[in-house]
């Protein structure tokens, strides 16, 4: 398990972030269930656009353009961009990182 504390306001949009490897994704009708196979927790995503946006961080330039691609409008950005922080906090995404 991370021991990394991220508050959810230090979250950077405008990095690149990306799902954990450990981490398998389930859509659902309401969004999506995420496990991390590492610290065997779960996570909900309540909609379609954030299930969207989260499989889209991988190929994104930034977290900010993955919402922005996912049809999340700049008036919603800052609650997607809590969620997002959640996930960043229990290690369902990370910042990407380059080999």
């Amino acid at each position: 398990m991370s021991t990394k504390s991220l508050d959810h306001g230090s979250f950077d949009l405008d990095l690149a972030w990306e799902l954990h490897p450990s981490v398998a994704v389930r859509p659902e009708r309401f969004g999506a269930l995420l496990y991390h196979f590492g610290t065997r927790r779960l996570s909900f995503l309540k909609t379609p656009a954030l299930l969207d946006a989260v499989q889209r961080l991988n190929s994104s330039v930034s977290a900010r353009a993955a919402l922005a691609d996912s049809g999340v409008s700049v008036a919603e950005t800052p609650t997607y961009e809590r969620a997002l922080a959640g996930l960043a906090a229990t290690d369902m995404i990370r910042e990407q990182i380059h080999s």
